[in-house]
């Protein structure tokens, strides 16, 4: 027998128990194990019931992801065929779902006829975020277990499902008291079978899952969905999947399954959210930290600011539970931002997302205060204050002396120099730079700037607390804006530039949303503020100076007070968040296009795409090269956590290795030379990007 199993037989019961640390995946290896575990217990007359389980308490979390894309992912035997063979043994097969069964482990577990689950147990089909469908039965079989729009609403959303709402769509049969009594639950209820005879599989709930639908109702859920799926393959073929199951019989649905999942498996968007997936995990991978590296205890939190940012910061830690003292320096301001935090659990109760007790438990945990003396005991302290470098520096000359040794100082800011501020105190290898997105309690990324004197545990200590507040920690260098505002400045300067010479606002963003960017340069400049971008702008207004282009519609808005969504008039004219094109842009485009001599032409959308995108990509090559950022992944991640670059693009600089880096150096020096002494400006190669091309490299690395 595999050692990737166990196998028992206890009192007529076959015990198997999966044993492929750490999740159980399903593997080729794997596979080919249940299958002569279970092959044995169905040749075994003393076996009556077989139950299949965690042996280390976790069921499954799916396949083996790095078979996706190689020979391996068929090998023999593959998941469907083990799966359909499970499904034809003659005695009852009981699933004891400990902690996860998701993507190919939830298959597994519903070719069971019978699962058992504990309080713990979290069920789903998670593939969709791989750009991938369940291919081992799961839209076929799903389908007939809980009905079409539960199943459709699983696959599409990708959404883990806790075990109550397991056990009333019927996923599970039963729930165990405890995890810890969920293995004797399930051989309770597999004698319970044996007992009544059972048969080994029960009637499917839904044996025709068409029947009892609206006649148009697929039609009707494929048109209110498309707008969502914007180019994205793998939600149409998860559609296509379970249409399948409403029109053929079990098996021919099955076939069509895989030979979609084969499609989907073979897609650039699949391979692009695979490479979203490995990159996730290298990027906890930081030179000078690994397991042995000690970790600070991070107990009670402060943050400085009780603003929009301030508050969303907070909101992240008393989520998990951890202590926050909020800090401002004008009470009103304090009672303010208290009660927006309030307000934004208040909305998530309405939503049905959170109860009053649990909103009530969360604000228990916050505590605000006037005096710096009451932040003595916290851990971790984030600055989160104007983004103006003195301002930034008062903050940690006091905080360098209130705060306890030991505790980790952090600055939120999005663009200044963390080290000029590390620099104010005393104990500049606990300072680090912890830059939230807005808004902060929402968005994914945490960029973790280390800092030059930063010590490695402050480092370690901060990337564990990221990933335990749900964020994706990215670890950067220290420069201006980092690695995300830095990219974003060239992206935005040939923005700006573009609707000079020609392009509207709405062209732009067009092209850009065209491309499933969530949003467009300007529509995203509008909503986190324009006076904002032109604060940032000004710190680094040396290193523009020379350019009196620059972004000068963007400043000229800022001087006549056109902040963007929250004045009503930006870019964009806005009623709420109701957007307008505005003719005065244009016509103030035009005005400065004349004073700076600047020709106006139509501008294709090709040329929108280029000098946006290459400029972006150029810029992020040039990041790495400097080490900056420590890999291409990392850069990646960054863009589609914080500033919305499709995944099923795998970021900007996968996007480049797909278009191909010699495409890309060529757009930038025809560019360089066809937009005469501004192109010769602002298009320059970056070295890496040169490098990598003359050495006849595909992808984006450091060499």
């Amino acid at each position: 027998m595999s050692s990737l199993v166990t196998y028992q037989v206890e009192d007529g019961l076959a015990l198997i128990g999966l044993a492929r640390p750490p999740v159980n995946a399903l593997g080729q290896p794997l596979r080919e194990a249940i299958l002569q575990a279970c092959e044995r217990a169905d040749a075994d007359a003393a076996v009556r019931a077989i139950v299949l389980y965690g042996a280390n308490g976790l069921f499954c979390a799916g396949a083996d992801i790095s078979e996706f894309g190689s020979p391996a992912s068929f090998a023999a035997p593959d998941l469907p065929d083990v799966l359909l063979r499970l499904t034809r043994l003659d005695k009852p097969l009981v699933a004891a779902i400990g902690r996860l069964a998701l993507g190919g482990g939830l298959e597994l577990a519903l070719a069971c006829g019978y699962r058992v689950g504990e309080p713990q147990t979290h069920v789903g089909l998670p593939e969709i975020n791989l750009g991938l469908l369940p291919g081992a039965g799961g839209t076929q079989r799903l389908p007939r277990l809980v009905g079409v729009a539960p199943a459709l609403e699983m696959m599409l959303s990708g959404a883990q499902v806790p075990a109550a709402r397991a056990l009333e769509l019927g996923i599970l049969d039963r729930l165990a008291d405890s995890a810890g009594q969920l293995l004797d639950c399930a051989c309770q209820f597999a004698r319970e079978l044996i007992a009544s005879g059972a048969p080994a599989r029960p009637a499917e709930r839904f044996p025709d899952p068409a029947s009892g639908l609206e006649a148009d109702f697929l039609e009707r859920y494929r048109a209110e969905q498309e707008p969502r799926w914007k180019s994205r393959l793998a939600p149409r073929l998860v559609f296509s999947a379970v249409e399948a199951a409403c029109l053929l019989p079990l098996e021919q649905g099955l076939a069509r399954e895989v030979a979609l999942f084969k499609q989907a498996e073979d897609s650039l968007q699949s391979q692009a959210q695979r490479h979203v997936f490995f990159a996730e995990r290298e990027a906890g991978k930081i030179p000078g930290i690994d397991a042995s590296t000690p970790l600070r205890p991070i107990r009670k939190v402060a943050v400085i600011g009780a603003g929009t940012m301030g508050g969303g910061i907070a909101m992240n830690f008393i989520n998990v539970g951890i202590p926050v003292t909020l800090l401002e320096r004008q009470g009103d301001a304090l009672d303010r931002g208290l009660a927006q935090i309030r307000q934004n659990y208040s909305i998530s109760v309405k939503r049905g997302k959170l109860s009053e007790e649990r909103l009530e438990q969360r604000m228990a945990l916050l505590t605000g205060t006037l005096d710096y003396a009451d932040l003595a005991d916290a851990d971790l302290v984030i600055e989160a204050v104007f983004e103006q470098l003195q301002i930034k520096q008062e903050v940690f000359r006091q905080l360098d002396q209130v705060c306890k040794p030991g505790a980790i100082l952090a600055t939120n800011t999005s663009s200044l120099d963390v080290d000029q501020i590390a620099a104010v105190t005393t104990r500049a290898q606990d300072v680090i730079g912890l830059h939230f997105f807005s808004p902060a309690n929402v968005m994914r990324l945490l960029e973790v700037v280390n800092a030059r004197e930063t010590a490695a545990d402050v480092l370690a200590t901060t990337l564990r607390m990221g990933r335990t507040i749900g964020k994706v920690p990215v670890v950067s260098g220290v420069c201006f804006g980092f690695i995300g505002n830095r990219m974003l400045e060239p992206y935005a300067r040939e923005a700006h530039r573009l609707v000079l010479e020609g392009a509207t606002p709405e062209q732009v963003d067009a092209v850009l949303t065209g491309l499933d960017l969530n949003m467009g340069v300007f529509s995203m400049l509008d909503l986190a503020g324009v006076d904002v971008n032109f604060l940032v702008r000004d710190a680094n207004r040396a290193a523009i100076a020379h350019d009196p282009s620059y972004c000068r519609i963007g400043d000229e808005l800022y001087s006549l007070g056109r902040y963007g969504q929250k004045t009503g008039r930006g870019f964009y004219l806005y009623e709420g968040r109701n957007r307008q094109n505005d003719y005065e842009v244009v016509a103030l485009a035009e005005r400065l296009a004349g004073e700076l001599h600047v020709a106006r032409r139509p501008i294709a959308d090709q040329e929108i795409h280029d000098r946006c995108l290459f400029m972006l990509i150029n810029e992020g090559i040039q990041l790495l090269d400097e080490g900056i950022a420590l890999r291409a992944g990392d850069i990646d991640l960054v863009w589609i956590n914080g500033y919305g670059f499709p995944a099923h693009l795998g970021g900007p600089m996968h996007y480049a290795e797909q278009l191909g880096l010699d495409k890309v150096l060529a757009g930038i020096e025809h560019y360089r030379q066809s937009l005469g002494e501004y192109g010769r400006m602002w298009f320059t190669p970056a070295p890496l990007l040169e490098r990598l091309v003359a050495a006849g490299k595909t992808r984006i690395e450091r060499f």
